[in-house]
């Protein structure tokens, strides 16, 4: 178990492709972590990827060891972030891509255990919430210490848009999307607000907004990927900065609230399963899952978003085979 004493902190990433050097790039901008270790089976690749950040060390706020590894490495590190795995493609979900991945993820989690860790992963390949709860059972560690990526970006996304809308800074949006990180994740008008005020209030009172617009706010925000992927090919940046906010929260002990893929083993009514909800995130994991009240349509939708994932993980796992 890790020890909330010890100062330093210690990555080792696993997947160096556009999610996995973007997210280097953050941790090394913000000063987040003191050691990162750099994993890919493209040792080429991922050995650029040190050289080119080492390059720009003195530009950055504090120092950091940044080094290409092995899994043996992952023995003496508190945080394994694995964002190795099949990129989705133009026109594929990310629920297409579970049977490529499942096999990628059980052989990475194999040697990263074999090497002794005993830490938290992060996860952050698609389909995120099925490969959360992959590694949590491939891993045999405790659910609060296997965490997934989950909807910290589509609520970042919801924030930045929302905030566009209503002309305030994201960061005084508050408001969730919680579910699926995927086509069915949904989100939480009932309690979203700006400031203190609550959003349906807002627009009730004011003209110049519309009930109307927060459906198409949405719908943007949860195709927003598919956008960016036929823009470019793929998303990465908006993700590297959520990954490195969850770790930011670990190291630090923040006990920040996050929207991330967490294990419901009662919450929200629901068991077997890893799914996009609002958590305490510190130095030991996830410390307690956030229960919003929600409405009885997006307890609805939510139910709905728990069984789209089960059905995804009932050929694979057999708890998961009860709704």
């Amino acid at each position: 178990m890790i020890d909330n004493n010890v100062r330093i902190s210690r990555v080792a990433l696993i997947g160096t492709g556009f999610v996995g050097s973007s997210y280097a790039f953050a941790l090394m901008n913000q000063g987040i972590v003191n050691d990162l270790v750099m994993i890919d089976l493209n040792e080429d690749k991922a050995k650029g990827d040190v050289i080119d950040l080492n390059h720009g060390k003195g530009f950055a706020p504090s120092p950091m060891n940044i080094r290409f590894g092995t899994y043996e490495d992952c023995k003496h590190v508190d945080l394994v972030v694995i964002c190795a795995g099949a990129n989705q493609k133009p026109g594929e979900t990310r629920l297409d891509l579970v049977e490529k991945n499942l096999k990628i993820f059980k052989s990475i989690v194999d040697q990263v255990m074999g090497s002794g860790f005993d830490g938290i992963f992060l996860v952050a390949t698609n389909p995120v919430d099925v490969l959360t709860y992959a590694t949590w059972k491939f891993s045999g560690l405790p659910k609060e210490r296997v965490i997934g990526s989950g909807t910290i970006l589509d609520t970042a996304r919801f924030r930045y848009s929302l905030g566009e809308y209503f002309k305030v800074a994201p960061n005084n949006v508050h408001a969730y999307i919680v579910g699926e990180h995927g086509d069915s994740e949904l989100p939480v008008y009932s309690s979203a607000s700006i400031g203190t005020t609550p959003i349906r209030k807002l627009i009730n009172r004011n003209d110049e907004y519309k009930l109307e617009d927060l459906d198409e706010i949405f719908v943007n925000v949860r195709d927003a990927a598919y956008s960016i992927i036929q823009s470019k090919g793929a998303t990465y940046y908006g993700i590297a900065m959520g990954l490195a906010r969850i770790t930011k929260a670990i190291f630090s002990n923040e006990n920040s609230i996050l929207t991330i893929s967490a294990h419901l083993d009662g919450s929200y009514g629901e068991n077997h399963v890893y799914i996009g909800v609002p958590a305490v995130i510190n130095r030991n994991g996830i410390r307690e899952i956030v229960e919003i009240d929600l409405d009885q349509d997006e307890k609805n939708k939510f139910s709905n978003s728990v069984n789209v994932l089960k059905d995804i993980l009932a050929p694979h796992f057999e708890e998961c085979k009860t709704k």
